[in-house]
């Protein structure tokens, strides 16, 4: 008997082949996860581009330092207003149209910024960069996991690929500060090229503003990108009546998820101590880098060194993340780890302050790298927590409560940190927050998986309807 024919039995037909394997529908896992991280360093790398050259642009276009802080308040304020409606916006009329167009609000407020000199235009600049800001918060992660549970079902490992998202966003933000503050600097070694730059444009372009002009073309490289590589299921037709009838619904299912949820509840809580260090490290490194340097020039540059390290941690961090959860046997012990080496890093941080010593500058820089490192190890955990609490119809919209949280945090601590003086009080103040919300993780979350809080009721044709 054949090998073709040796498993037939009496009634079958052999011309008949057996019936394919059923297949899933959509992207494969491992194709998604690199659509996702493709689109995180895509997204990040023209912003990072413009952190080292920002303030020192705006400087040299003629404005004060006042003028400049309120340009980054308006940044802040608007993707603050903006975090819920758009997080709804995106569970309504779908995340490619959503991340297209934070792609094309993000184009225009660099073109803005790198060519503007007049304060209004930065300032539309930088409230357009807040919106871009909101608008991306949430639709690229819910995309990947969505897609994940459509091929292989909600049970599935998304830490991964969370985490590699989380790497992709940290070295395109290292790249990015690497290259903006280095093109203006390589510019200024070929003779005349700065000059014959502006004299070529009227002065609107000058070496600082490469940067960020640079990064309009990367942003349009997105757009594309989105539009072409992340298929979404077809949805219901939307109106312009249903689109915004169902934001604000939307928005109500997002404020309400911690109050459903224990254990959303607790990630908000943990954002919220998330904004409070890295305002404190945004605020207070700069001024202690400035100090040990000698001159604000040199500060600069040091701080620009410590951020791209910082990012590099990060991912580090991002990346044993899922090994840490594997080792600790759950995901949240894995975040009370993350957040443990959070506090650990603030308070060295805070008892090295004031001195200048070798000791105290290493302890310091360890200190630094031990905060991002800790919040990468958390942050894709604290994720995979949140979006097994959630269904892919919300799930744009609790990632966007989540960013909102942290974003207002942060202003709050902000404002706090600038108000108290200089020495260990802010950091230890801050490390003693962390520790806080750290805290909330010692006791486990009952295990298992758990019916997903409900999603934002919308009107019908706005979303799918489940």
């Amino acid at each position: 008997m054949s090998a073709g024919t040796g498993n037939l039995r009496p009634g079958d037909d052999a011309s008949v082949p057996p019936p394919p394997a059923p297949t899933r529908p959509g992207l494969d896992p491992l194709t998604a996860r690199r659509r996702f991280a493709t689109v995180s360093f895509l997204f990040w790398l023209p912003p990072g581009m413009s952190i080292a050259t920002g303030v020192l642009l705006y400087t040299e276009r003629g404005m004060g330092l006042a003028a400049i802080a309120g340009f980054f308040a308006v940044h802040s304020l608007t993707a603050a207003a903006m975090e819920l409606p758009t997080g709804g916006l995106s569970d309504v009329i779908g995340r490619r149209t959503v991340l297209a167009s934070a792609g094309l609000l993000n184009a225009t407020a660099l073109t803005l910024i790198g060519l503007s000199a007049t304060a209004w235009a930065i300032t539309l600049g930088m409230a357009l960069m807040g919106c871009a800001r909101a608008l991306s918060s949430g639709p690229a992660e819910a995309w990947y996991v969505d897609t994940v549970h459509a091929h292989a079902g909600p049970g599935a490992d998304i830490r991964t690929g969370l985490a590699r998202g989380s790497s992709a966003m940290s070295a395109s933000l290292a790249l990015g500060t690497l290259l903006g503050g280095g093109l203006p600097w390589l510019l200024g070694l070929v003779p005349h090229a700065g000059e014959w730059l502006t004299d070529a444009t009227g002065g609107l372009v000058i070496p600082l503003s490469v940067p960020a002009l640079l990064g309009v073309l990367v942003e349009i490289v997105f757009v594309l990108y989105v539009v072409s590589a992340l298929p979404e299921p077809p949805r219901p037709r939307a109106t312009l009546r249903g689109v915004v009838g169902g934001v604000p619904a939307a928005i109500g299912a997002g404020l309400r998820l911690g109050g459903q949820d224990a254990v959303i509840r607790r990630l908000l809580l943990t954002a919220s101590t998330t904004g409070a260090a890295l305002a404190a490290v945004e605020l207070l490194t700069p001024r202690r880098a400035a100090a040990l340097m000698g001159t604000a020039e040199s500060g600069a540059l040091l701080f620009a060194g410590l951020a791209c390290a910082g990012f590099v941690c990060f991912a580090l961090g991002s990346q044993l993340g899922p090994l840490a959860a594997r080792l600790t046997r759950s995901s949240e012990r894995a975040v009370l780890t993350g957040r443990g080496l959070m506090v650990l890093g603030l308070a060295l941080l805070g008892l090295t302050t004031g001195s200048t010593s070798t000791l105290a500058t290493a302890a310091a820089a360890a200190g630094f790298a031990l905060v991002y490192l800790g919040l990468g190890v958390a942050a894709p955990n604290a994720n995979d927590l949140l979006h097994r609490r959630v269904d892919a119809s919300g799930r744009a919209t609790a990632l966007s409560v989540q960013s909102l949280v942290l974003q207002l945090a942060a202003a709050g601590a902000g404002l706090a940190v600038g108000i108290l003086p200089l020495g260990p009080l802010p950091w230890l103040l801050v490390a003693t927050i962390v520790l806080a919300g750290a805290l909330l993780w010692v006791r486990g979350t009952g295990g298992g998986p758990q019916e997903p809080a409900l999603a934002p009721t919308v009107p019908a044709g706005s979303a799918p309807e489940r």
